[in-house]
């Protein structure tokens, strides 16, 4: 049962993948453009007003990388269709160890819930701290240290959500479903807010950089997360469903015949 979800985690990844790529290039990719024409145009007047012996040195081309257009098409939609497979394995995988486990909930109802629980501990309480930034915006200096703080924030993160599930797992035959499940959801936004006041900010917003093309760019990436968890969180509960319809028949079944 366990390789029939996990199959389908992975094929409705893809799916997720597919439909994220469309988004992104309609709404991601023309402000990718716009922060690559900006970094062009510092880079040229940064040329034009060095003094003629201390002309930086042009940087060499290489050709073996990807043009742009590759990079906005083939490139953007391999990149969003592994990773949407990838997360969909996973899902499939905390899917088919936390079922029954979490009180009566039914496969289309908990695939929602770790949907969402996800996409907030993975994807939103990162970006809360540390959004995504187009080109141009990231300094090449504070790349390593962002990189580590998001790493460690989400660590912290998704963490804090499995404790949180936990929590609500063991208050449950206590306190029911609805008490339980807002007591371990209270715990989970108090733990993350003593964390975000605690993490250091990094600020990196060049000057003359238009703030409309980063909120857009932002709000796209958070776009493509969104279809991606939902897209899963949604159709896996409904393929989980007949997977599990079956196996209990074929358990029925073979008890008959015992």
């Amino acid at each position: 049962m366990v390789g029939s979800l996990l199959m389908r985690g992975m094929l409705i990844g893809v799916l997720a993948g597919l439909v994220a790529f469309g988004f992104a290039r309609i709404f991601g990719e023309p402000q990718v453009d716009l922060a690559i024409a900006f970094e062009e145009q510092m880079a040229a007047t940064e040329a034009a007003q060095a003094p003629a012996g201390d002309q930086p040195a042009m940087e060499e081309t290489d050709e073996g990388l990807p043009g742009r257009g590759t990079q906005a098409g083939l490139g953007l939609i391999t990149g969003l269709v592994v990773y949407g497979a990838a997360v969909g394995g996973i899902f499939a995988l905390v899917f088919a160890f936390a079922y029954g486990r979490l009180g009566a909930i039914g496969a289309r109802g908990l695939s929602a819930v770790l949907a969402l629980a996800a996409f907030a501990s993975v994807v939103l309480v990162p970006l809360l701290k540390y959004p995504a930034n187009p080109p141009a915006v990231s300094l090449d200096e504070t790349i390593g240290a962002r990189t580590t703080l998001y790493f460690v924030l989400l660590v912290l993160s998704v963490g804090g959500m499995a404790l949180a599930f936990a929590l609500a797992r063991r208050l449950l035959a206590q306190h029911g479903t609805w008490n339980a499940t807002l007591i371990a959801s209270a715990a989970y936004v108090a733990f993350i807010t003593v964390v975000l006041i605690a993490m250091p900010t990094i600020n990196e917003m060049p000057a003359g950089f238009s703030p409309d093309v980063l909120w857009n760019f932002r709000i796209s990436s958070v776009g493509i997360q969104i279809i991606i968890w939902a897209v899963i969180g949604l159709g896996f509960g409904v393929l989980a469903e007949r997977v599990l319809g079956e196996f209990r028949g074929s358990a029925r079944l073979a008890g008959s015949y015992r």
